[in-house]
Formats: structure tokens, C-alpha cells, sequence
């Protein structure tokens, strides 16, 4: 009688062994399929949607913030990096071109012209008009300067030429101030490019990007 009721345990803790084996498998399947649906914004958006007339560009930080958000490129989102230390906000919406790659191993920067604050991780089609060029710590920094499709207060612009010079001269001397001299110098030149140059700067920022990651 007692060997029969070991026989019956046995049978029933290995049949809850199995079952829980099966509900591990089961559990680490649905973690596979929600690893594989996580986007990273960087890496993970169509090539088709990324041209040098015509791109998605993600927000990083809005217009008039002193947080300093960036691309945490691990996962796809933005980390803070820092609260700005001098007294300055961003006088454009600043953010990055996925499935680009700049010369400091970053995807290529964007100011983002618009009439309102956009929020950050909010994708905007915009297009290019023009690109700020400067050494940041010693190594050439590139800006697209870029205005937002459906925006009806600056989407008559096509060039950075044509817009209020106030405009650029506002940028140019953010980035000669934001930072404090323990942070780095930053040097800007004088005139932006116009948006022949910032066109080819999205060409070659595609291509170092294919070359690198290979998609």
C-alpha cells in the first residue's frame, strides 16, 4: 500500500515538475517575442522614410529646455545627460536623423525650426534647409537645420538663406555659450551652409551608417 502511494506521488510531482518546466518555456518564449518587438528609434525605422529631401527626425529636447536629454543607444531611448550649467535654454527644437552615423559616432544632429516646443521621442517629417558646422573639442561637428513639413508658419522656407538671419545668428551663439570652459569649447562658423551641403552631410552620414551596421 505504501509503495503504491510513493508510485502516486512520484507520478503527480512529476507531472507538476512538467508543468512548470512547460510554463517556464512558455513564459521565456513570450519574453523572446516581446525582446523582438522592442524598437530601438535609431536602428529600427524603414530606410525609405530617411532621404535627403524628405526625413524622420526624433526629438531629443524642446525648444526652450535646459535638459539636456540624448539618445541612450543602448535601448533606443533618451537618458538625461545634464541640466544645462549656464543661463541658456535651446532656441530650436534639437534632435537626431535615425539610420544616420556621424564622424563622433553619433547619428547625425538636427535642429528642428517649428513654432512650438515638440515634445521629446515625438517623430517629426521634416525637411532640410540648411547645416551648422563647427569643432567640438577638437572634432567637426555637424548640425542639419531642418523645418517641420506641416508646419504653416515656416514650411514656406526652403533655404536657410531665406529665413530671418536672427534665426541663425540665435543658434550660433548657443553653442558658442552653452557649455562652461570645464565642459569644452565649442567653436561655430560664422554662416551656416545652405541646403545643397546639408543634403550631401545626409548622403554621407546614410552611407557611414550602411558601412558600420550593414542595414
Amino acid at each position: 500500500m505504501r509503495q503504491k502511494r510513493y508510485k502516486i506521488c512520484n507520478v503527480k510531482c512529476l507531472q507538476k515538475f512538467r508543468q512548470a518546466l512547460r510554463a517556464v518555456l512558455a513564459y521565456k518564449k513570450i519574453l523572446k517575442v516581446l525582446e523582438d518587438k522592442i524598437m530601438n528609434i535609431w536602428h529600427d525605422i524603414d530606410t525609405k522614410r530617411i532621404t535627403p529631401d524628405e526625413f524622420i527626425a526624433v526629438v531629443e529636447i524642446a525648444k526652450g529646455f535646459k535638459k539636456k536629454y540624448e539618445l541612450d543607444k543602448e535601448t533606443g531611448l533618451i537618458i538625461l545627460d545634464r541640466i544645462l550649467h549656464t543661463s541658456t535654454q535651446y532656441p530650436a527644437n534639437y534632435g537626431f536623423i535615425p539610420k544616420t552615423l556621424s564622424g563622433d559616432g553619433d547619428p547625425l544632429d538636427v535642429m528642428v525650426l517649428s513654432s512650438e516646443a515638440l515634445d521629446p521621442l515625438v517623430l517629426v517629417k521634416c525637411y532640410p534647409v540648411g547645416m551648422m558646422v563647427m569643432q567640438d573639442c577638437g572634432k567637426r561637428d555637424e548640425k542639419i537645420i531642418a523645418i517641420p513639413v506641416n508646419d504653416p508658419l515656416y514650411n514656406e522656407y526652403k533655404d536657410i538663406k531665406s529665413l530671418p538671419k536672427h534665426i541663425a545668428d540665435e543658434m550660433i551663439n548657443f553653442f558658442r555659450v552653452y557649455k562652461t570652459e570645464s565642459e569644452g569649447i565649442t567653436q561655430v562658423e560664422e554662416n551656416p551652409l545652405g541646403v545643397d551641403e546639408a543634403k550631401e552631410a545626409i548622403i554621407k552620414a546614410k552611407q557611414n551608417y550602411v558601412d558600420v551596421f550593414g542595414k
